[in-house]
């Protein structure tokens, strides 16, 4: 059963929205919820990611989060 306005539909605001709550609640999910509620959790938090790399395939990478930049460190 799907539930959610599919991400394609999300407005850029509304899909950073829905991520935020998504990663706010992600915790609670994980220690608290049935197990079939956090694998619709996980799936609709893979639905949104999938949405937002679709949408910036050449989103800036911070250097710091490369392998190169770790070793730096």
């Amino acid at each position: 059963m799907a539930t959610g306005i599919p991400p394609s539909a999300l407005s850029d605001q509304d899909l950073l929205r829905e991520l935020g709550h998504l990663y706010a609640t992600r915790m609670d999910a994980l220690r608290h919820a049935a197990a079939q509620a956090f694998g619709e959790h996980t799936r609709r938090m893979n639905q949104l990611e999938t949405e937002y790399l679709r949408r910036r395939p050449s989103r800036e990478v911070d250097p710091e989060r490369l392998r190169e930049g770790a070793r730096a460190r």
